[in-house]
């Protein structure tokens, strides 16, 4: 069993910056993948980025890619989210998740536990 707590959102201006942080609970993060997700609303929650247990490995989508940048600290339980030259369309609520199995993965299904997500709100 995880669980997760997200924290960092905010508001923020178009071009500015934000990190946000996941921490777990639980002796077995360091053997979980984690992700990062994201909904606006109206809209489905879409995939952002994604790091192996080991952090050797990361996932991007498109739309984040060279702007935003996954990371861990297994010694700290956290996964970490540095988002960069921020967009309105970043505007969102970002949940992490963990998951096992699935490898560094895009679908919602290869993830197990969420967290209750955080909000980010991009200003034009």
């Amino acid at each position: 069993q995880v669980q997760l707590e997200e924290s960092g959102g905010g508001l923020v201006q178009a071009g500015g910056s934000l990190r946000l942080s996941c921490a777990a609970s639980g002796r077995t993060f360091s053997r979980y993948d984690m992700g990062w997700f994201r909904q606006a609303p109206g809209k489905e929650r879409e995939f952002v980025a994604a790091i192996s247990w080991s952090g050797g490995s990361t996932y991007y989508s498109d739309s984040v890619k060279g702007r935003f940048t996954i990371s861990r600290d297994n010694a700290k339980n956290t996964v970490y989210l540095q988002m960069s030259s921020l967009e309105p369309e970043d505007t969102a609520v970002y949940y992490c998740a963990a998951g096992s199995g699935g490898g560094v993965s895009r679908y919602l299904y290869d993830y197990d536990y969420w967290g209750q997500g955080t909000q980010v709100t991009v200003s034009s």
